[in-house]
Parts: structure tokens; C-alpha cells; sequence
């Protein structure tokens, strides 16, 4: 993608300089996890594809803009249906949506990216025939059920090409994700486990092929369970009311872990 006429010219900024940007963007994304965003656009080879699924207002659609290289299509895959919003924001937020989208828009704008992003208004699992091509990086942070989070790392995953990156966002946190993760990631064939920033989780396409390889990756995956489960057990205590609890005896509540 070059510069052409009334696109304007292109200057990476610095990840302090994207920060600010996104300051006042709504949205669930840490420091941490924005520099890994950041870092996996930098590192995405020139004229290839990041496809990010779950884009809500555009915090984290916004880092991966800036960083990536011009030649390299960014794709915000969100439906902004009013569904899968955020921490228990499943569903009945239909009135949301429009408001969702506008916002989107206009946080795009304002950032100076939106001639970098093409956004697919649809759900994932209907997005596979608009985008063409193998994808350098790729950032799944949309339904955390198990089934469409699963489904998102199969296909989607399917079409990372070697040594791209593969970006899920509540990891080892949200229970269907985790779950799905297990589930065919664990014991793979194609990506390695690199680390994770909080609950983002960073693989590589380029798992080596040997048994001990994978069984290395396994175990590295399954030392992350006990974090897990004290973000499991810190959920169940908030939705008992703890926060509530902690705010009256003048005490800060904990976040919802992300």
C-alpha cells in the first residue's frame, strides 16, 4: 500500500507516541499488551495482512495501524452487533452497536489511520471470502465462548503463514478461550508458545516438527493454569460481589482480570 495522492505520508511514530494516542480510547489493553500489538505490526513482513477479530472501539486496531509497515493491509473483523463487548457483555447491547460503529469511525479518524484499516462490519466465521491471502499476524480478540473462539483459532489460524504471528487476547483468563487454546493449541503442530503480556498470549508459526518440541510447548503452555485459576476464582468473587464489598470498608476493588 503506497502513498498515493490524498493518502497521507507515512512516518511510524514511537510506542509512546501511539499510547498517547489511544489514551482516551475505550477498551481492554494494558501497556504491556499494547507494546506486544505494537511490536508483532512492527515485525509483520512488508505486503502481507494483520487481520485483528474483535476490534469494539478501536484501541488495539489503532496500535496495530500505526506500527505496521503501509505496504501491510490492516483488517478489523468486528460485527459491532451489540454482542461479546467486553467482560460479561455477552449479549442485549443491541442499542450499543450503531454507537460502537460511529465511534469506531471516528476514533479511526481522529488517530489519522483510517485510510489503514479496512473494516469488515460481519461476524469472523463470515469474513474468510473477503479477505484473500495468507496473514503475517494475527490478533483474536472476539467471542471468548468456546466454540467461536475455537472456530477463530482453527480457520483463521489455519491461514497464518510461517513464522507469522498469532495474538489471542484472554488467554489463561476467560474460560472459553482458555478451553479452546487447550483444546488445539496445546499439542499442535504449528505454533510455538512465545510468552504472554497478562492474558494476551503470543504464538509463532514455526513450531519445530520433533515430539520433544511439542511435548516443550505443552508444558510451557500448561505452567501458565495456575495463573488461570486465580483469575477464575477472582471472577467468581467479583460476580459474588467483592468489589461492592471492598468499595464500602474503603478498599479499591480489583479489575476484572484481562
Amino acid at each position: 500500500m503506497d502513498n498515493a495522492p490524498g493518502r497521507p505520508q507515512f512516518d511510524r511514530p514511537a510506542l509512546v507516541s501511539v499510547m498517547a494516542q489511544v489514551a482516551e480510547v475505550d477498551g481492554w489493553m494494558t501497556p504491556g499488551q499494547a507494546s506486544t500489538l505494537y511490536d508483532s505490526a512492527v515485525r509483520c513482513p512488508d505486503g502481507s495482512q494483520v487481520v485483528e477479530i474483535g476490534s469494539f472501539q478501536g484501541r488495539s486496531t489503532i496500535v496495530l495501524a500505526m506500527a505496521a509497515d503501509p505496504s501491510v493491509q490492516v483488517i478489523a473483523i468486528d460485527p459491532h452487533a451489540g454482542n461479546d463487548r467486553g467482560p460479561q457483555q455477552i449479549d442485549g447491547y443491541a442499542d450499543e452497536a450503531d454507537s460502537d460503529h460511529a465511534i469506531f469511525n471516528k476514533n479511526l479518524a481522529d488517530a489519522g489511520v483510517a485510510w489503514r484499516v479496512r473494516h469488515l462490519r460481519m461476524f469472523s466465521d463470515d469474513a474468510h471470502t473477503e479477505v484473500a491471502g495468507d496473514l503475517g499476524v494475527l490478533y483474536v480478540d472476539g467471542a471468548h465462548r468456546y466454540a467461536p473462539a475455537r472456530a477463530d483459532i482453527v480457520s483463521w489460524g489455519a491461514r497464518v503463514e510461517d513464522g507469522g504471528t498469532l495474538l489471542i487476547h484472554d488467554s489463561f483468563s476467560s474460560i472459553g478461550v482458555t478451553f479452546a487454546i487447550l483444546r488445539e493449541l496445546l499439542l499442535g503442530s504449528k505454533f510455538r508458545y512465545v510468552g504472554r503480556s497478562r492474558s494476551m498470549t503470543i504464538y509463532r508459526a514455526d513450531l519445530a516438527s520433533g515430539p520433544l518440541d511439542r511435548v516443550k510447548n505443552a508444558v510451557r503452555q500448561l505452567a501458565q493454569l495456575p495463573w488461570f485459576m486465580k483469575n477464575v476464582g477472582l471472577k467468581v468473587l467479583l460476580t459474588a460481589g467483592l468489589g461492592k464489598v471492598m468499595v464500602r470498608l474503603g478498599r479499591t476493588a480489583p479489575e476484572w482480570p484481562y
